[in-house]
């Protein structure tokens, strides 16, 4: 979509410095754009390539200074440049129409404009509001629930009685609503626990590829509003996730704990079960947590520690040989220093 810089500034905010008539029709990196190209500099040390870049336009901080160049100035590049692509590459029109090839139980709802794909098996008592799509090999049990503008990539599966909020993406092979790890110990076997919850997620949560979020063993494993999970992340039977987390790839949070909201975990971070995190905390990558951490915490390592501390540890575990060269070099000196003393005392 080819777009005008005095549009494309309308649209995100900025201060136009440059040529208001100039066309642009795709986004690249700043290094390497060309004519008819819109980059940003969301990070300072591409500010070098401003003056040598061939793009048309600069999406830049208003405090950039390039004579010659066609320049964009937000306070927030990045937050720009997630509106101009939105804008550029809008989401592709469907179809509106239910596949014939699809398998469609009893007394299911669909909204308007709902478009489902061939091989998708959608159970009894199911409601698809208005613009939801289910692309092939989706499966949906029976009651499940989808709220409006949400789109589910292929072969996802929601399992029976869970319930999907507007707007929510759930990229391919996520499946959500399988059974809790929920197991009675019967001598040296295990009895398995029904797990008859469910799981809800709210208003404008993504979801990853191959992610996983088990239903509550009793109750609702929840997911509010505005959180994204990225890809193979493990949420256990009767987590409750805040709004507006970002949860990032290889995390795993055992059964029943509470992460509050505006929580960041990095990837591959772990968090125990029944424990409660606090509102704005954040995880470093492959941090542990095996205890409850108050709101705006910082945290790092394994067991996770605040971040800070955690820094200083790890300087000092790179210089551990030295000093355990040291420590013996020391208890040589001292081990010696102590047989001279003792001949000494033999001799008077």
């Amino acid at each position: 979509m080819q777009a005008k810089l005095r549009d494309i500034a309308a649209l995100i905010g900025a201060l136009l410095d440059g040529d208001p008539d100039a066309t642009v029709d795709n986004i690249a990196g700043i290094e390497t754009a060309q004519p008819g190209d819109l980059a940003f500099v969301a990070n300072p040390k591409y500010a070098r390539f401003i003056q040598t870049t061939r793009a048309t336009a600069i999406i830049c901080t208003p405090d950039t200074n390039a004579p010659g160049k066609n320049l964009l100035k937000v306070d927030n590049p990045y937050l720009a440049f997630a509106k101009i692509m939105t804008f550029l590459y809008p989401r592709r029109a469907e179809s509106g129409t239910i596949d014939p090839r699809a398998v469609v139980g009893s007394n299911v709802t669909f909204g308007k404009n709902v478009t489902v794909y061939p091989s998708v098996y959608i159970a009894d008592g199911c409601v698809l509001e208005d613009n939801v799509t289910v692309y092939p090999g989706c499966y949906l049990g029976e009651q499940v629930f989808v709220g409006a503008d949400t789109l589910i990539y292929p072969n996802v599966t929601i399992r029976e009685g869970c319930r999907i909020g507007k707007r929510v993406i759930i990229h391919a092979g996520a499946v959500i609503g399988s059974d809790g790890f929920g197991f009675a110990k019967n001598g040296s076997r295990y009895y398995k626990i029904p797990q008859v919850g469910i799981v809800q997620i709210d208003d404008d949560v993504e979801i990853g590829a191959n992610v996983t979020i088990d239903r509550a063993a009793m109750g609702t494993t929840w997911i509010k509003r505005g959180t994204k999970i990225d890809n193979l992340v493990q949420i256990a039977h009767n987590v409750v996730i805040g709004e507006d987390c970002a949860i990032v790839a290889q995390v795993g949070i055992s059964g029943s704990t509470k992460v509050g909201n505006r929580v960041t975990l990095a990837g591959q971070v772990g968090l125990v079960g029944h424990i409660t995190i606090g509102d704005d905390v954040t995880v470093g990558a492959q941090g542990g947590v095996a205890a409850d951490i108050p709101a705006g915490t910082v945290m790092s390592g394994s067991p996770a520690i605040p971040h800070r501390l955690w820094l200083k540890a790890s300087q000092t575990f790179q210089k551990l040989p030295d000093m355990r060269k040291k420590l013996r070099e020391l208890e040589d000196r001292i081990a010696k220093l102590e047989r001279y003393m003792e001949d000494g005392n033999r001799k008077e």
